[in-house]
């Protein structure tokens, strides 16, 4: 199977992008073969998250069709279904079960998510109340996973009535940034060790050494996904806000100057081994593009945000024989550790979290 660039990039609109990436995706897999199929997972959830935003754009019912059998392939008539739970991953594809639940009224759907919800009952946490990312990873936080538990908390607080969930969710944040965020450069390392045990914690912070791409994605990505749903005059909006354009402004100064992408490790794009990387690079555009789209930063960064996405097109995207869409150059799934562990990572092709993030980044630019 060879690969072949479609010659000239702005044939397609960025929403029609989306749903090319979409599309390549339906024609190859039913819903339940995503991989890692048969599972209640994540990548599947960030896929098809954006592909609901393709749904609310496009109002194609085959869209949602598509998500809805995933859901209902797992989820069966009483709510019950098999996740993970001693990990904050397995609640983000709840994302889906608001929408399915607020269009059809069915019971099972709310069933579903409030077994989610029920999750952070249960989680360990920090002797400060901060979630551990897993079970297997005791006394850790990771940046990713505020994005994994964030919005949806919000959200179910806001539908069903749980304002002390959404108080819960800023107080994630607050941890989040306090104990990951360097303030001298404004970045934020991937995880944090609360023993300082871990061989990659350094021993005074407990922070891990690195600045990966993806996991500050995921954090830019909760920060404005929860000021979606965040009341109008609630307290922590300013705050929130302030964060979202420090955010912006510190990440385009490690923006590469050629492609307008972002390396694997951001801070670090001096080092030959390093390299740029598809999925970060996605999940700063969605990020960039939704903080114009809701004036949380003014229109001056829209030229930044055309770049880092014409950037994706022309370096990171592919056709295969069949002229499906291809995005490359995904870093495969990664735990946290030093420099060489993550420049030594796998990059696959449409891996799901990656295709999903330029999915939901063609969506925010085509709003533009």
């Amino acid at each position: 199977m060879t690969d072949q660039k479609e010659s000239v990039i702005t044939e397609r609109s960025p929403l029609e992008w989306a749903e090319k990436a979409c599309i390549s995706l339906m024609e190859k897999y039913q819903p339940i073969q995503l991989p890692p199929e048969n599972r209640w997972h994540y990548h599947q959830g960030v896929f098809l998250y954006g592909m609901l935003r393709v749904w609310e754009e496009t109002k194609k019912e085959d869209y949602f069709a598509y998500l809805k059998k995933y859901v209902d392939d797992l989820v069966d008539e009483e709510g019950n279904f098999y996740f993970r739970r001693d990990e904050l991953d397995a609640i983000q594809p709840g994302l889906l079960l608001f929408p399915i639940y607020q269009a059809t009224s069915e019971e099972k759907y709310k069933i579903a998510t409030t077994k989610l919800r029920n999750l952070l009952k249960t989680i360990n946490r920090t002797s400060e109340g901060g979630y551990w990312h897993k079970d297997k990873y005791p006394y850790q936080m990771w940046l990713d996973g505020l994005y994994m538990a964030g919005p949806f908390s919000v959200i179910y607080g806001t539908l069903f009535n749980e304002p002390e969930l959404i108080e819960a969710t800023i107080y994630q944040e607050k941890l989040m940034r306090k104990n990951t965020k360097d303030e001298s450069t404004g970045l934020f390392y991937h995880a944090w060790d609360e023993k300082k045990q871990q061989p990659w914690a350094d021993p005074i912070t407990g922070r891990s050494p690195e600045v990966w791409s993806r996991s500050i994605g995921w954090y830019g990505m909760a920060l404005v996904d929860i000021l979606d749903h965040l009341p109008e005059g609630h307290s922590a909006r300013k705050e929130l806000i302030g964060e979202v354009k420090q955010y912006v402004d510190t990440l385009l100064k490690y923006q590469d100057e050629k492609t307008g992408l972002w390396y694997q490790i951001v801070d670090k794009g001096n080092l030959k081994d390093n390299w740029l990387e598809s999925s970060g690079s996605c999940l700063f555009v969605y990020t960039m593009a939704k903080a114009i789209n809701n004036k949380y930063i003014d229109s001056s960064y829209r030229k930044q945000a055309e770049k880092s996405f014409e950037g994706l097109l022309e370096h990171m995207i592919t056709f295969d024989s069949d002229n499906r869409l291809q995005l490359e150059g995904i870093c495969i799934g990664t735990s946290c550790g030093v420099y060489d562990y993550y420049v030594a990572r796998e990059t696959s092709v449409n891996d799901l979290h990656g295709l999903g993030a330029f999915i939901l980044a063609a969506v925010e630019m085509s709003k533009l």
